[in-house]
């Protein structure tokens, strides 16, 4: 989310890049994405903001020593987030999970939340100070696989989308906010089931997927318009 404004102007002070790695030792393994994962179509950064008044029961204490604790102990759960994308054969992508980290950014901004308004809406030309793009960390291959950039009262995030969709990182935050106040372990563990969403070795093809068939080369979406396709698979968590 981000906000509509042109005439307010701040001044954001970063500290340096840091890699926040699991707290405890986490297993060393590579792990396949599915074939929906590694698509083309998802193959991006996905940015997202999070803005947050302020609570007096923070009094005291640093907003940013309290997430980066949290987030570290949190990938001992998650830790493929931790890990990096590799290619193999035929450009299929795998998670090696060496326990690397992902990439943390401390900043403070001159400015008050309610600076921005409330009328929460894009464009927002100053969102590059919100969420600063480190230099060589938005490739696919062999990059930390989340950026977290905080401060007092934003959150800012950018995930690669073959790791997680929306409902994953929401799971993620959630776990993040229960050990933040104080929780031993997430309230729903995560797993990895992708390998059920992988196609047969060799494929057998019982049906015509409509939703991949090929796009136009000038089109700009992922999506193929007026598509009514909708697929439920039963309840298993997944990173």
């Amino acid at each position: 989310m981000v906000l509509q404004t042109s005439s307010l102007g701040f001044i954001v002070r970063r500290h340096p890049p840091e890699l926040v790695a699991p707290a405890n030792p986490t297993p060393r393994e590579v792990k396949l994405l599915s074939d929906i994962d590694d698509q083309n179509g998802l193959r991006y950064q996905l940015p997202l903001v999070l803005f947050f008044p302020y609570q007096p029961s923070m009094e005291g204490k640093d907003p940013v020593e309290v997430i980066r604790e949290a987030l570290s102990k949190t990938l001992v759960f998650y830790y493929p987030f931790a890990g990096r994308l590799r290619e193999g054969p035929d450009g299929k992508l795998m998670v090696d999970c060496n326990g690397e980290g992902v990439m943390f950014i401390e900043a403070d901004a001159d400015v008050t939340i309610e600076q921005f308004g409330n009328n929460f809406m894009p464009p927002f030309p100053c969102f590059d100070e919100l969420l600063y793009n480190v230099p060589g960390s938005d490739g696919m291959i062999d990059t930390p696989l989340l950026l977290i950039q905080c401060g007092g009262f934003i959150f800012a995030l950018r995930m690669n989308h073959t790791i997680c969709d929306g409902s994953g990182i929401c799971q993620f935050l959630k776990a993040l906010s229960e050990i933040a106040h104080g929780a031993p372990k997430p309230s729903i563990l995560p797993g990895w089931h992708r390998e059920i969403l992988c196609a047969r070795e060799p494929p057998r093809i019982t049906c015509i997927h409509q939703e991949y068939q090929q796009l136009p080369p000038d089109s700009r979406s992922i999506f193929i318009s007026h598509q009514r396709s909708f697929f439920y698979f039963s309840s298993f968590n997944v990173i």
